[in-house]
């Protein structure tokens, strides 16, 4: 292939990626209502691929949106040792973006209160939540957006169940811990593998975690091999998977708290929820012959 017909390919590659993931992140929006007239959106930019990816999408989607919304980028500057301080501020800068960075140093609290080898996630994010709530407060943010994205979500689905005993994924839209705030993911329908390539094709200046990324083992990390080893063998798995969080049955789990099962009653009418709680989708119960099996053609 000559370079010209190569170059040519990428820029169509390119083009093709950027039209995904700008319709996805505007489907999220809409579907969970995400962004309204007038919000002040805080974007939490961590200087990874994928707060990158969120503000440079929800930049574009701002000049093109029927509604007018105003974005400010917020970086929490934790002290890890190496850390480049410069990097975001002058990125930041280029943009022509209104930025906020705060300094506060979580890096200390946490080595000095997780023992060495022990995982420092859950800490280091519930003393990050605490300081990007009070910013937001500040800044007169009225949603405050975080870059997690199907991965993301899917993974803590399975991480609650296999780790915690609990059917709980990440929410696109939800009430702050402090009941003060609005958070949303405007990156719930994007795949990691679709950020990480914009990432390249955008050239961002990424920043590695040094506090938690060399951490062997995680469980976090399990399930994502694991989720990738489904996916190999069986494609498509992980769609369908992410698309049950969309397609829920109560009457069919077991949490009293969310159907009410003292109320359940036969009325001899048929239902299409009946007892049958993974048939052969080809399969239906026949409502005027009870008992029996009819084939849908």
């Amino acid at each position: 292939m000559s370079t010209y017909r190569q170059a040519h390919k990428s820029v169509f590659e390119a083009n093709k990626l950027a039209k995904w993931l700008r319709r996805a992140v505007g489907q999220a929006i809409a579907d969970y209502g995400m962004i309204e007239q007038g919000d002040r959106v805080m974007v939490c930019l961590s200087g990874g691929k994928d707060s990158f990816g969120l503000l440079d999408i929800l930049l574009h989607l701002r000049d093109r949106a029927p509604i007018d919304f105003e974005l400010v980028a917020v970086n929490l500057d934790q002290k890890q040792p190496g850390f480049p301080a410069d990097v975001l501020p002058n990125y930041l800068k280029e943009l022509g973006v209104r930025f906020h960075i705060e300094e506060q140093d979580t890096y200390s609290i946490v080595k000095r209160l997780i023992p060495e080898g022990k995982t420092t996630c859950s800490l280091c994010s519930r003393l990050r939540r605490g300081v990007l709530y009070r910013v937001a407060g500040e800044l007169g943010a009225t949603k405050i957006a975080l870059g997690h994205h199907r991965d993301d979500i899917l993974e803590t689905l399975f991480l609650n169940m296999f780790f915690g005993g609990t059917l709980k994924a990440m929410s696109p839209k939800l009430v702050s811990d402090d009941g003060r705030h609005v958070v949303i993911r405007p990156l719930a329908y994007c795949r990691e593998a679709d950020l990480a390539q914009w990432a390249e094709v955008r050239q961002f200046p990424i920043i590695p975690c040094n506090l938690c990324g060399s951490q062997a083992n995680l469980q976090r990390a399990q399930v994502k091999k694991m989720l990738a080893e489904w996916q190999k063998r069986f494609p498509g798995r992980v769609e369908t998977l992410f698309r049950s969080l969309s397609n829920v049955v109560p009457s069919h789990l077991m949490d009293a708290q969310l159907y009410d099962f003292s109320q359940v009653q036969a009325d001899g009418r048929a239902t299409p929820a009946g007892d049958y709680a993974f048939d052969d989708e080809s399969l239906a119960l026949s409502s005027d012959n009870p008992g029996k099996v009819r084939v849908l053609l």
